[in-house]
């Protein structure tokens, strides 16, 4: 195994830059604001929250996360931001009706405060939103560039030491990879011939992995996720994850999925169905924005299942995914699951599972977890796909070649050992033989 790399102290401030300032985006930074305030806990958030067992069972050792490995603190976060509308934070917030308005008034200075850059939009890959504040360019190249100097320009003017990126805006539509994505160079040539195989969060994705910042994709779109920016990653040190934040139906997908597998039932059918009335409902609302999220959604089973080990039980499941955009909801997604499972002797059983969530309240602190650790990373030298951060997402980021891994337990397992990694301390393997030697 590896030596634990020497981590960077979390010196000074860290700036999160959140592309899109829409419901998840505007709780997020509201929530911040209102825990470092005294106002609310940062229920949800594993490193404010969550602790790392260490050692054995009897040592009884188990700090908190944020105590173990050094974090940046939320006092130290500045927010800031692009999108399509000029809406400050508090503005947004209250379009988004996530948040209450009465904790959104006692931290309205905090929220005004925040303003959106322009932002790079192009409808042909959001067909269902439109707004005023674009950025403009001869090409994606330069679009890119005037994202970097926006960068640069954000990091001097509120004196901060680090920065990382989240994309948290809508759903594009479906894309495959292409030659514009294989190398650098065809990926920079792409650009300045605004190849229509470059949607707007690729450009963030290239303006962040230029500057040398984590980045993290928050939807289900083609992203960072191509040769060409894992290869720029690898030469500028970027840490990335993504994608797809492992919210509602999902998460209790990979939550399920796994128990029934462990028991070794079968499962006949898996119906899901939901119901949101948001601008992510609204942007899925398109069949093309939603084919990029069906396709984000679908894998979760056929990787938890695995029907080519265990045909008898999973080879003819029939998945079907369904979002209605139902404006009425707004940010309250329901999500229903009807799984047909069978037992011993081929017996038929069935589940059923009705999720009234609140979909930013789930997904915030998610972002500011996931914003946190890629932080970490850059400061542990770190770069390239970050797998371990797959317990946040619905599609994984992985070395070609390999499958991701969907278990959620797995999953969580993977990310404190690599705290443990981190600090030195013996990985935690759950044998437990050594109790009884």
């Amino acid at each position: 195994m590896k030596n634990p790399p020497k981590i960077a102290k979390a010196t000074g401030k860290l700036g999160i830059l959140l592309v899109g300032m829409g419901a998840v985006s505007t709780t997020t930074i509201a929530g911040v604001y209102a825990i470092r305030r005294g106002l609310a806990k940062p229920i949800g958030s594993l490193t404010q929250m969550g602790t790392v067992r260490l050692g054995k069972r009897t040592e009884g050792r188990a700090p908190q996360i944020k105590d173990f490995v050094p974090l940046a603190g939320l006092d130290d976060v500045v927010f800031g931001g692009w999108d399509i509308f000029e809406d400050n934070s508090y503005e947004a917030a209250k379009t988004a009706g996530v948040i209450d308005d009465a904790l959104l008034q006692q931290i309205r200075p905090e929220l005004e405060a925040v303003k959106p850059m322009s932002a790079v939009f192009d409808r042909r890959y959001v067909k269902r939103l439109d707004g005023p504040n674009v950025k403009k360019g001869a090409n994606k190249r330069e679009l890119a560039d005037q994202l970097g100097e926006d960068i640069r320009r954000f990091k001097a003017d509120n004196k901060l030491d680090r920065l990382v990126m989240i994309w948290c805006g809508s759903t594009e539509v479906y894309l495959t990879e292409s030659e514009a994505h294989a190398t650098v160079e065809s990926f920079e040539k792409a650009l300045e011939t605004n190849d229509p195989s470059i949607p707007s969060s690729m450009v963030y994705a290239y303006a962040a992995i230029k500057e040398g910042i984590p980045y993290a994709n928050a939807a289900p779109n083609l992203s960072a996720d191509v040769p060409a920016l894992l290869e720029l990653a690898q030469k500028t040190g970027s840490p990335l994850a993504g994608k797809d934040l492992k919210t509602g139906q999902t998460w209790m997908k990979t939550l399920i999925a796994p128990g029934i597998k462990a028991r070794l039932l079968g499962v006949e059918g898996w119906y899901s169905t939901n119901i949101l009335g948001n601008r992510d409902g609204e942007v899925l609302d398109d069949p093309e924005s939603f084919k990029t999220k069906e396709e984000s959604k679908k894998s979760v089973l056929d990787y938890i299942l695995q029907p080519n080990l265990y045909p008898d039980l999973y080879k003819d499941l029939c998945h079907v995914v369904r979002i209605n955009y139902y404006p009425p909801r707004g940010d309250n997604k329901e999500g229903w699951d009807n799984i047909d499972i069978f037992g011993w002797l081929g017996y038929p059983m069935q589940l059923k599972v009705n999720f009234l969530c609140r979909d930013s309240i789930l997904a915030a602190p998610i972002v500011l977890d996931v914003a946190l650790f890629l932080d970490l990373a850059r400061r542990a030298g770190m770069s390239g796909i970050q797998e371990w951060l797959s317990f946040y997402f619905k599609s994984p980021m992985h070395a070609a070649g390999l499958y991701p891994e969907h278990d959620l337990f797995i999953q969580l397992m993977k990310l404190k050992n690599t705290l443990r990694f981190l600090k030195g301390e013996d990985l935690i393997t759950h044998l437990g033989l050594e109790y009884y030697d």
